[in-house]
């Protein structure tokens, strides 16, 4: 029968209190409680090392889980040092583009940067320029180097992202040509020069299969693209 002087939902306070005995004997048949809760480790005070036959050493154990965890440390520390300086290495080849981009002195020394330039200022192997057919033209390969594709092309690739990186592929002769070869990872930037020509796309390619890929940051190439758009422009003058 219920106690009606209790109130709902209250429990009895326990008539004891685990003793000392008590934990000893509940870790005797559980050996493995500290390794199962491995946090619990760093509230207890270990003993010495020398406590006698059978007595486990805690603060040996403490010492190697603070190695490991300094261990850890260190090698997240290493790849974001790795990660920073990879980081400033594309900044600074990316800058230098810019630079050469901005010192052309004609039209088509613009090109040529954009389309043999670039790919050796950017340690890359291959870099184009596409841009899609306005309809009247065939799609082929400019002197200059520009590649022109069929309407549509640009937008089967991209959809509607400004920049796609794949990875582990193969080059597509559509917009590589002859070096499709060359190209097992990819950077597709997207190019709107003005709204008086085609949608068009920088396509950067590596031999590599990750140098490109998914988890990149995509600042830096879309900065990129913008700066040839607006040379572009400027050489043709264009309105925006």
């Amino acid at each position: 029968m219920a106690d009606r002087g209790r109130e709902p939902g209250h429990t009895p306070r326990q008539a004891s209190t685990l003793s000392s005995e008590d934990v000893r004997a509940y870790l005797r048949s559980h050996p493995d409680f500290l390794a199962q809760n491995a946090d619990l480790v760093h509230h207890l005070t270990p003993p010495s090392v020398d406590r006698g036959r059978g007595v486990v050493d805690l603060q040996a154990f403490m010492v190697d889980r603070l190695r490991a965890e300094v261990r850890t440390l260190k090698d997240q520390q290493r790849e974001l040092i790795g990660t920073s300086r990879a980081n400033m290495n594309s900044q600074n080849r990316i800058h230098a583009a810019v630079l050469f981009l901005l010192d052309a002195q004609s039209f088509e020394q613009l090109i040529q940067t954009i389309t043999t330039d670039l790919a050796v200022l950017l340690d890359l192997d291959v870099a184009c320029l596409v841009i899609e057919s306005n309809g009247s033209d065939i799609p082929h390969v400019h002197r200059s180097g520009v590649r022109v594709v069929e309407p549509g092309a640009i937008a089967d690739r991209l959809g509607r992202a400004d920049v796609v990186l794949n990875t582990d592929i193969q080059g597509d002769p559509e917009i590589y040509g002859p070096g499709a070869g060359l190209v097992r990872s990819e950077a597709l930037i997207r190019i709107q020069v003005s709204s008086e020509t085609p949608d068009g796309l920088l396509a950067f390619g590596s031999r590599e299969p990750d140098t490109f890929h998914g988890g990149q940051g995509t600042e830096l190439v879309g900065f990129l693209a913008r700066v040839v758009e607006r040379v572009i422009r400027g050489w043709l003058e264009l309105p925006a």
